[in-house]
């Protein structure tokens, strides 16, 4: 049980303190036009990754463990080329990803193992959770390279003090 609940609030951690921080910091110094350029039609925008990680996170964690009805259409979220302003992508996504950790904190660790069907497969609880967060870690990653290319300068994520990396991405 303490293992489940140490699992939880790392995962909590991981999407509100680690990952969204960073998108939040690359988003902010790209404009809307940036967002949504794409190296080639095979490769996703930021925007398009943004727009697939609130609806991945709403299907895992606040549909799937969460309990809630699920009506994404998966897509959708690829699909689209209009240029939606940043400002709201980011609402949209910090909004997710906050009622996400809502879902988590109210989340009843002795159900860790326990069995849903999310997106046609038959996981376990702890299985979705896990999926969320890596899958939210892998795109926040490619956010970051795109935001680096586009933008031809390191983001500056961490500061060094004695070869020992401090995380520099949250506001002051």
């Amino acid at each position: 049980m303490e293992t489940a609940k140490a699992f939880i609030a790392e995962a909590r951690r991981n999407l509100m303190q680690e990952f969204l921080p960073r998108i939040e910091r690359c988003v902010e110094q790209l404009s809307d036009a940036e967002i949504w350029w794409r190296p080639n039609e095979e490769s996703n925008s930021i925007g398009n990754l943004m727009l697939h990680l609130a609806g991945n996170l709403r299907q895992w964690i606040i549909g799937g463990v969460g309990g809630t009805d699920d009506h994404r259409i998966r897509q959708q979220e690829f699909d689209e080329r209009s240029v939606i302003p940043k400002n709201e992508l980011l609402a949209k996504l910090r909004a997710t990803v906050e009622e996400a950790d809502t879902t988590l904190a109210n989340f009843d660790a002795t159900k860790i193992l326990e069995e849903r069907q999310i997106q046609k497969l038959n996981v376990s609880l702890l299985r979705a959770i896990l999926h969320a967060v890596e899958h939210f870690s892998m795109h926040t990653g490619q956010i970051i390279l795109l935001t680096k290319m586009i933008k031809e300068k390191d983001l500056g994520f961490y500061k060094f003090s004695a070869d020992v990396p401090i995380s520099n991405w949250l506001k002051e």
